[in-house]
């Protein structure tokens, strides 16, 4: 009998006659499914375009600092935890997380600072200080963020949803949660003051939604912070993507880099491998695509084996906003800077409305700041600090030059937080690189340069959302951001473990 902490041996690849199932793509969602389907004896090969694994998690090292390129944000680590146990280890045996007590800072435009954290003390506290008068209010916002949390993570975020009745099915709780109603207005009902609605609606901007669109059924994120936390992994979210790369391999599994896959290959009716750019073709049982759910409609399966997800289906589709991310390293090292500060600018609606709507490059910015360096300063040179700086922008559609751009939104970037929270910022900065929507189109084959894929509205959400099991070719499997149940690591890591339920054990495949 097998413990936890063993691993099942595995045949040597040559002699390896376990179906195979075929990867596209290392991102979170694409390792996670990996680790779950050789948990369940498939024979994995993850395919991978960039020469690292990760995808949007890959990590930036330059002049002695490490950057990660993505998630910076661990919640819900008992998803983690899972994926090791499958594996037959421990994920403290390979990675250390702490927690971010506060999570974050949010700094008004006037100099107001509110800390979140998961001490139910402090934040009535915290909320207190900015205006007593909405405490009640706030606990009754939060009582809700718990009951949709309980409903839209813990119940559905893992069930699959690939018939239109298991949408009717949670059609009263979302009724009931009037999920049809925007993040903003359900907590615009519960407490008055400007600050307090800022600081309890963005939530939806982590997964690339619109706090004035999203459905209320993201205000769960607050709940779900509190329950479980957010953490940092030491070494940074790259350590999580090295220690699931260990996980596949271990496991018998295998990855490729360079390799890009250039169409999902058909037998009969059934998706039936892949062919990579070089012309080469790989067969397998399965296929599981972790690219973004639009390019895998749009540019991997055959137009003759797509029913729902046609071309001016998914033209039609709201994308998420770009992001436009500076990574610096600096000279000095900023110690009254937390690890997580929301450096927030003197619009909210109307910046979001540039972003999502009119789809302007707009000159004044609200930034998240993430200093690793507070917690763990291996990351940069004895002295120095790392330093990651997010600004969400309008995606492609804006039609936004950005070789031309990026340099002097960089400068308006640095002009803010040097004004803020990095005085004498420019002068002290000795490694830089940004990534920008052009960059994510490019580097990532994200769609408009989408930073999150489908834009997490009501209507592109659950069944509405292109499904875990393929609805137009069986045999193809989708996770991460573009499929159920949508962005965030939460999300991605979720709609790997739908592959429990929607695709069968290897000895029955």
């Amino acid at each position: 009998m097998l413990t936890l902490t063993e691993a099942p041996p595995r045949p040597p690849a040559a002699t390896d006659d376990r179906p195979h199932a075929v990867v596209i793509g290392s991102g979170f969602g694409g390792l996670a499914a990996a680790v779950r389907l050789g948990a369940r004896d498939w024979r994995v090969t993850v395919l991978e375009r960039l020469d690292q694994p990760g995808g949007r998690a890959r990590v930036f090292r330059q002049d002695g600092f490490t950057f990660d390129a993505g998630p910076t944000i661990v919640t819900a680590p008992f998803l983690f935890e899972e994926l090791w146990a499958l594996a037959g280890r421990r994920l403290a045996d390979d990675v250390t997380l702490v927690p971010c007590d506060p999570f974050y800072r949010i700094r008004f435009d006037d100099g107001t600072v509110f800390a979140c954290s998961g001490d139910a003390a402090a934040m009535r506290a915290e909320v207190a200080r900015l205006s007593p008068a909405d405490l009640d209010g706030y606990e009754r916002f939060m009582r809700l963020s718990a009951e949709t949390c309980r409903i839209g993570f813990e119940q559905l975020g893992a069930a699959p949803f690939g018939r239109l009745a298991d949408m009717l099915r949670v059609a009263p709780d979302l009724l009931r949660l009037r999920a049809w109603r925007s993040v903003h207005a359900t907590v615009a009902r519960h407490v008055r003051d400007p600050r307090l609605r800022v600081a309890l609606s963005f939530h939806p901007l982590l997964i690339g939604g619109n706090p004035f669109a999203a459905s209320s059924i993201y205000c769960l994120i607050a709940a779900l912070e509190r329950r479980w936390g957010v953490h940092y992994a030491i070494g940074g979210t790259g350590a999580l993507v090295r220690g699931l790369t260990r996980l596949v391999e271990d496991q018998g599994g295998r990855l490729r880099f360079g390799a890009e896959v250039a169409a999902v290959t058909v037998h009969g009716s059934r998706a039936s491998g892949v062919r990579l750019a070089s012309g080469e073709t790989i067969s397998a049982r399965i296929v599981v695509s972790n690219a973004d759910s639009a390019h895998t409609y749009g540019k991997l399966v055959p137009p003759s084996h797509r029913r729902r997800w046609t071309d001016r289906r998914l033209a039609r589709a709201r994308y998420s906003m770009g992001l436009f991310v500076w990574y610096f390293g600096t000279r000095r090292r900023y110690e009254e800077v937390g690890h997580h500060t929301i450096l927030l600018g003197p619009r909210y609606r109307a910046l979001l409305a540039d972003i999502f709507t009119r789809k302007r490059l707009a000159t004044d910015v609200s930034i998240y700041l993430h200093r690793p360096t507070a917690t763990d300063p291996a990351l940069a040179p004895p002295g120095c600090d790392a330093f990651y700086a997010l600004a969400p922008v309008p995606n492609l559609d804006s039609g936004t030059d950005w070789a031309a751009a990026a340099e002097p939104f960089r400068r308006i970037i640095a002009r803010r937080l040097d004004a803020t929270l990095l005085p004498g910022l420019e002068s002290a900065v000795v490694t830089s690189r940004v990534l920008t929507p052009r960059d994510f189109a490019t580097d990532y084959l994200a769609p408009r340069g989408a930073g999150f894929g489908l834009e997490p509205i009501l209507t592109q959400s659950a069944w509405f959302r292109p499904h875990n099991a393929s609805e137009d070719l069986p045999g193809l499997y989708l996770v991460g951001a573009g499929t159920h149940p949508g962005a965030g690591l939460p999300g991605v890591l979720c709609s790997a473990k739908v592959l429990d339920a929607v695709v069968p054990h290897a000895a029955h495949a």
